[in-house]
């Protein structure tokens, strides 16, 4: 097996997207992006001043840049605010969705044959998202409700043809 690459390195500042209301970024600079690949579409292990570390990904910010969500928990956790310096490091995220996937949706999908099935032809993006909504509660039950709502109704859904909100089982904006 190779020996997995040395994370890139380098500083930036904390700034904030005016258009999403308390949400901030951390730039990643053009040559950065190169680094990477040149791609957005990459899945990565952001680690943020050796104190904090998170999978993400890469949104673009114009000129070859590119930037990395922050939200304020995160914000907090390493006692940051806009216009302060960070230093990132980022690595290739190698797990399999590019999230953690929460304990009650593996469980669901190892026991449900066909829902494993149709959750595996989503492309990555929908994946995640069904991770990220199934693992954003606290409450193990309500984990388990969110995972077994998505799964039955994307069952019902054709190939193809998967909303979230129809996965959610809400009916489609017009």
């Amino acid at each position: 097996m190779p020996a997995p690459e040395a994370p890139i390195v380098f500083e930036t500042s904390i700034n904030r997207l005016e258009y999403l209301v308390g949400m901030h970024y951390l730039e990643v600079p053009q040559p950065v992006v190169q680094q990477l690949g040149g791609k957005l579409k990459v899945r990565l292990l952001c680690t943020v001043n050796n104190q904090l570390t998170f999978q993400c990904g890469l949104m673009a910010l114009g000129n070859g840049s590119a930037y990395i969500s922050l939200n304020t928990k995160r914000l907090k956790q390493l006692k940051l605010k806009a216009g302060d310096k960070a230093v990132v490091a980022l690595a290739k995220d190698e797990s399999k969705y590019g999230m953690e996937i929460p304990e009650e949706l593996a469980e669901l999908l190892q026991q449900d044959d066909e829902g494993n099935k149709r959750f595996n032809l989503l492309t990555p993006g929908k994946q995640r998202y069904i991770i990220h909504y199934v693992a954003s509660v606290k409450s193990s039950q309500l984990r388990i409700d969110r995972a077994i709502l998505l799964i039955k109704n994307l069952k019902k859904l054709p190939v193809g043809n998967e909303s979230f909100r129809a996965m959610l089982g809400l009916p489609e904006r017009v």
